[in-house]
């Protein structure tokens, strides 16, 4: 079996439900159901006897080293972290407690864990940290893209945290021997994501009618990741992927942030004709820039595709599309994750501009 951390979160859930699906493995879901955890993205996988989750915190080393003692996993995917950039710039803390100090407590424990395995199995196991391309700081329109050796330059305090923890996990592997795995993302888009997040935000303000935010000039670029190819890639690292090395997994889909909101109207123009504030990119509106806002992202993903054989599958335009139709048909999750405290805090974000 493996252990997965975070997996109740956007990505970690559908990672959990694809292994289910794919590889029919035992997975055990360790989280500790923060804000942008959803139990309800894991229902179904509730009743399946392959399944089974445990409510902790990765920064509680003696219910890790419980968990590790009586599953015993082959493998830790390392989903848990604090992941929005908002919420990094108002409460830093909170992002080096968890992504920084919560890492270093989970590859700790997994170190003592794997140096008790003998054999086959010690030789097998694998820490797969999951990791961010914001880690690489921001690129000008003409700079190529990022490379796994590209410098690091994180420029917000969540960036900053996430290449914290990645120098964790290097050193765990070049001090201990630690067979560990890292790879970086550009942004995940798809179902379940917590909608502070640009996409489920856009699509969830127009479907009521609210305003449709956009920081600066809408003109910062980002690399867009389905999360189904993320997760794919994710399983093809953990299956192939060399000890000690990096893996940039990217969607070879650079778009403006404009571009984005612009193709979600044009989707919920025509999933709800008779919406009475369409045409919905009037409901666009321009606010101010967050501080600090990297300009662009791009990912190089040629290493994962010539060692491993992985490429992305989805084309960003009807991905999106079924990303809206999605959240359009699932309104029970939706009302389950946008709580009074959520609602408090995209007011105090955006203030007035959602109304």
């Amino acid at each position: 079996m493996i252990l997965v951390t975070g997996g109740v979160g956007f990505i970690g859930a559908n990672f959990v439900k694809a292994w289910l699906r794919v590889q029919g493995e035992p997975v055990v879901c360790l989280d500790k159901l923060t804000y942008a955890s959803n139990p309800l993205s894991l229902a179904a996988e509730e009743k399946d006897p392959n399944y089974a989750f445990v409510r902790a915190d990765i920064g509680d080393r003696q219910a890790v080293r419980a968990l590790l003692a009586r599953h015993h996993p082959r493998a830790i995917v390392h989903f848990a972290a604090e992941s929005h950039v908002d919420r990094s710039i108002d409460s830093p803390g909170e992002f080096i407690k968890t992504n920084i100090e919560g890492t270093f407590n989970l590859i700790d424990e997994a170190r003592g864990y794997w140096e008790k395995l003998v054999g086959e199995e010690k030789a097998a196991f694998r820490f797969l940290h999951v990791s961010t391309d914001e880690v690489y700081g921001s690129l000008t329109a003409e700079a190529p893209a990022f490379t796994e050796t590209t410098p690091y330059a994180p420029n917000s305090p969540y960036a900053a945290s996430k290449a914290g923890s990645d120098h964790i996990v290097r050193a765990w592997h070049h001090t201990f021997g630690l067979p560990v795995l890292t790879t970086h993302c550009s942004n995940n888009y798809g179902p379940l994501q917590f909608p502070e997040k640009l996409i489920p935000l856009v699509i969830l303000n127009a479907l009521a009618g609210k305003t449709l935010p956009v920081y600066g000039d809408g003109r910062n670029v980002r690399d867009w990741l389905h999360v189904e190819d993320h997760c794919t890639a994710l399983r093809t690292v953990l299956a192939g992927g060399r000890p000690g090395a990096v893996y940039n997994i990217g969607g070879n889909c650079e778009r403006a942030n404009i571009e984005v909101v612009e193709a979600i109207c044009a989707a919920m123009d025509e999933l709800r004709p008779d919406a009475a504030h369409r045409p919905h990119r009037s409901l666009i509106r321009f606010v101010g820039d967050r501080p600090g806002h990297d300009r662009r992202y791009a990912i190089d993903a040629t290493l994962i595709k010539r060692d491993l054989g992985w490429q992305p599958a989805h084309r960003f335009d009807a991905a999106l599309r079924s990303t809206v139709e999605w959240y359009l048909a699932n309104p029970q999750w939706v009302a389950s994750i946008t709580t009074g405290a959520y609602l408090q805090w995209i007011e105090q974000q955006y203030g007035g501009s959602t109304r």
